[in-house]
């Protein structure tokens, strides 16, 4: 059992409400795997179904162990959101009216997923799990076989249901046959419907210590081992997060975040804009995201030296934090993270990002004032 557990990263809460799960011979039919992306919920499920499957013939356990690893039907059933094919409709399969160009990149999406676990799957327009999708679950569950004790339907993603897709998933949820486990694994479950949720096993994933972050994407993605521990910090416990930073450039998001700060702080807004302006110009729209999460781990910095804690994640910009407390001793910080917030929740509903921007650099203005 601790070899299949292992390899997995932490999650030890998680892994204990299994492995009871598994010795108590009593496994539910549908389970909720919720949590922050990238954090190895995948990955315990597919570790889930090696252990549910165990079996005292040791060859017939090797083959299964390698089918299931390998998301081979009917060992494991992979469902996840797809772009719509050209002329579809409802009767016709997932993947019937899709291009051979992106089958072919589905199949190679899918093969990384198996040489990595933590591999985040990226289809373009693949925004929803389709209706399609739901109705090949059904003609799953009715195929009986004999070659395994429990045959897992992960749903990646699950959240991407939409409300008629789920719906339509519930009759099958109700009434499983004997051996089929439904896994939904999502990083929002509130989007799921309250009757998905109640039919289900909730098991919560925490985000990772930023040491198995930095080995993930050192043994999993070849990140340098140098950039590694220094983009974990910053990764708010998920190696996916980490892999964005990274691919925005994060050395270039640090010195921007500072001098961002620095300029707004003096109130140079023009100068502030500009700098901000051109970050997001070179980068993508969810950059004005990952800047406004790096102000507020540089705001954590603040308070940490404030307490006179020094391990900060802008290690690098001391000097800044502390001249930042000895000119502003008594603003008050916490004042700041829930606008920053609600700059964020903008974002996400497609305020004009020019709007966002000023906003941002007039809150970061604000604390050389607050007292």
């Amino acid at each position: 059992m601790n070899e299949i557990w292992d390899v997995v990263f932490e999650q030890v809460k998680a892994k204990e409400i299994l492995t009871n799960i598994y010795k108590g011979k009593r496994v539910p039919h549908a389970f909720l795997f919720f949590g922050p992306e990238g954090v190895g919920k995948f990955f315990t499920a597919l570790q889930f179904a090696k252990l549910i499957n165990t079996s005292k013939d040791e060859y017939h356990q090797q083959v299964v162990l390698k089918k299931i690893s390998s998301f081979q039907e009917p060992y494991i059933k992979l469902v996840l959101p797809l772009p719509r094919g050209k002329g579809e409709n409802a009767e016709d399969s997932a993947t019937e009216k899709l291009s051979k160009e992106i089958i072919d990149l589905i199949n190679e999406e899918t093969k990384s997923k198996i040489e990595n676990p933590y591999h985040r799957i990226s289809i373009d327009n693949a925004n929803t799990i389709k209706i399609n999708s739901v109705r090949e679950i059904r003609k799953y569950i009715t195929t009986t076989t004999d070659e395994i004790s429990y045959r897992f339907i992960l749903i990646l993603d699950a959240h991407k249901m939409n409300e008629t897709a789920q719906n339509a998933l519930l009759k099958s949820l109700e009434e499983p046959p004997e051996g089929i486990v439904f896994i939904f694994i999502t990083s929002d479950k509130e989007k799921l419907l309250p009757t998905i949720q109640s039919r289900c096993w909730q098991v919560n994933f925490e985000p990772l210590s930023f040491d198995s972050v930095a080995k993930i994407l050192i043994n999993n993605f070849t990140i340098e081992k140098e950039l590694a521990e220094k983009v974990a910090k910053f990764s708010e416990g998920s190696p996916l997060t980490a892999l964005d930073l990274i691919n925005n450039q994060f050395e270039n998001i640090l010195t921007r975040t500072i001098s961002i700060l620095r300029f707004s702080l003096a109130k140079k807004y023009h100068s502030a804009y500009k700098e901000l302006a051109e970050f997001l110009k070179n980068n993508s729209e969810q950059s004005i995201n990952i800047l406004a999460r790096m102000i507020k781990t540089w705001l954590n910095d603040v308070i940490k030296n404030r307490h006179s804690i020094f391990n900060y994640y802008f290690s690098e910009y001391s000097e800044t934090l502390f001249k930042f407390n000895t000119r502003f001793t008594n603003t008050d910080i916490n004042k700041i993270f829930y606008s920053i917030d609600n700059l964020e929740r903008l974002q996400t509903k497609n305020v004009n990002l020019n709007v966002v921007s000023l906003n941002l650099i007039f809150e970061i203005a604000s604390l050389s004032i607050r007292k």
